[in-house]
């Protein structure tokens, strides 16, 4: 056994296909001999009943069964007939069953006692198979009748039946020519299906292959990165430890259909573009992933796709965090920037000695910055979200902008699929992007803010006079590294708003025109699941 599981593979496919051929010879050889036989049988027992037929119409046959005088010519006329048409015996009997003619002639004149005769001396013909000493004789039975149609004895003609060893003696040459071209061609037809196969496989033993199949799935599962790949059906083929961590995916899934195992991947559509997509930022199931796509390919054929990502889920959060920390100060160097301009002020008008118009300016400031901070922190519930309000308004002071929240403003829960850090990303690159749009605006600057929510929908609206888009510029601004502005590291916000936006199953519309201003809404269904069994419920109707 273990000289077998040592042997390379092309010895191992020889050496069985040597065996099922050789095998398929012998059953062949077992059917085709059965066959033969069966057909020689046939043949010899026409032939045993011409001979007897024959005999039973020979004139003396006739005389020597009916007179007395006659009966020792028989057997020397049936003698003669057996050596030319060659059969064993030739036994003539009357109708008491004497013989009066056998190949040994102490027997003539005996009754014959065979157990396959008593339906001869009824006028019937048949053939009956006999074993004797000496083997299995085929033995053929005619009456023979009078000119008066009347019976008057039985003609037996036998012939010993041969056997297998003489069949096969007798066909060796075939037999040998067939086997001998048989396993020859059997044997290189294998040795050359087994090149084939080795080449297929780049020359490598199936023990290889499996030890090679090992590493790999040891070295994907070691990788920190998650790997995903399909084959040209969409069937999936690697999805190594790391993925199924990333997006919760429980249970075998090699073998099954992508889409069955994450509904909303983007892998197969690298079947279809055919070129690979680097350092794309998606939203896949639960998580937030920097992903890099690439087709594979065998020569020119695409045979399926590969995806490599990692988790930016906790990144983007920090980033996020660290964004909302950063308005935070921009806020707070803008307040301490005005503040130090009304202490100022303050203090210019005690030296003019105007202490009331001083006392009054004091209020009124007091005033209307405690009276906004209050409505903000009202209805707007989320920290992070009324802090960065409050700091794009200050900021909005500092550069000449008046920054107007909508008194009707409301947010006290976040939709299904977003939280805080997408409010302030999608909150503060809008803002931003409005306060770029009215750098070069003369006159009155305005950016006008409302966030209206209820059961159903969240609503965010960012609108501002600026300088406004062309069409041209409004079919390229969600397009990652696309900006107006020749600043490097631009044209990130309103990518990452539209992946916002895709992951969430919101409407986002933009209007602009040139030299009129930019309007930005959009639209968040507050349970996205409920917004699922309504669009499903209206395809239905």
């Amino acid at each position: 056994m273990l000289k077998i599981k040592g042997l390379r593979m092309n010895w191992k496919i020889t050496m069985m296909s040597f065996g099922i051929v050789l095998f398929a010879i012998c059953i062949g050889g077992i059917i085709l001999i059965g066959r033969v036989v069966h057909l020689q049988e046939q043949e010899l027992g026409q032939r045993l009943l011409v001979t007897a037929r024959t005999v039973t119409q020979l004139p003396s046959i006739i005389s020597g069964l009916t007179e007395q005088g006659h009966k020792q010519e028989i057997n020397t006329v049936t003698e003669r007939i057996r050596i030319i048409n060659d059969v064993d015996y030739i036994v003539v009997m009357d109708m008491n069953g004497i013989r009066w003619s056998h190949p040994v002639s102490s027997r003539i004149g005996e009754l014959s006692q065979g157990a396959d005769e008593h339906s001869a001396f009824a006028e019937h013909t048949y053939l009956s198979k006999a074993k004797g000493e000496q083997g299995t004789a085929l033995r053929a039975f005619v009456p023979v009748m009078n000119e008066q149609h009347e019976q008057i004895g039985v003609v037996l003609v036998g012939k010993m039946v041969p056997g297998l060893k003489g069949i096969i003696l007798d066909m060796r040459g075939q037999i040998y020519v067939t086997v001998l071209l048989s396993l020859l061609f059997g044997v290189w037809g294998s040795w050359m299906l087994s090149r084939h196969i080795k080449e297929q496989m780049f020359r490598l033993e199936p023990e290889e292959i499996a030890q090679l199949l090992v590493e790999r799935t040891a070295t994907f599962n070691a990788m920190h990165e998650g790997v995903i790949a399909i084959d040209s059906r969409e069937y999936v083929t690697v999805f190594n430890d790391k993925a199924k961590n990333m997006l919760h995916i429980e249970g075998e899934v090699l073998g099954r259909p992508i889409r069955e195992v994450l509904p909303d991947t983007r892998l197969p559509e690298i079947l279809q573009l055919n070129h690979a997509i680097f350092n794309q930022e998606l939203h896949i199931g639960p998580a937030h992933i920097m992903s890099n796509r690439v087709p594979i390919k065998v020569g020119n054929q695409t045979v399926g796709a590969v995806a490599i990502f990692q988790d930016r889920t906790e990144v983007t959060k920090i980033a996020e965090e660290l964004t909302g920390v950063k308005a935070f100060v921009d806020a707070l160097r803008v307040q301490n920037h005005e503040y130090m301009n009304k202490l100022h002020t303050i203090g210019g008008l005690i030296q003019l000695d105007h202490k009331q118009k001083a006392l009054d300016y004091l209020f009124q400031t007091m005033e209307a910055q405690s009276e906004l901070s209050s409505f903000v922190s009202s209805k707007i519930v989320n920290e992070n979200a009324a802090g960065l309000l409050l700091g794009k308004i200050s900021r909005g002071r500092e550069l000449g902008i008046d920054v107007r929240l909508d008194r009707a403003s409301r947010l006290m829960q976040f939709p299904d699929n977003l939280d805080q850090h997408d409010i302030v990303v999608i909150l503060g690159n809008l803002i931003e992007n409005a306060f770029d749009a009215l750098k070069d605006k003369e006159g009155k600057r305005e950016v006008f803010i409302s966030i209206e929510q209820d059961d159903e929908v969240l609503s965010m609206m960012v609108e501002d006079n600026g300088i406004g888009m062309n069409e041209e510029t409004r079919q390229h601004i969600f397009e990652r590294g696309f900006s107006t502005k020749s600043t490097e590291n631009r044209g990130i916000g309103l990518y990452l708003i539209q992946n916002i936006v895709n992951k969430c199953g919101a409407h986002l519309e933009v209007e602009s025109e040139l030299g009129a201003g930019t309007s930005f809404m959009l639209s968040f269904p507050m349970n996205k699941r409920k917004e699922d069994d309504r669009d499903v419920q209206s395809r239905t109707d």
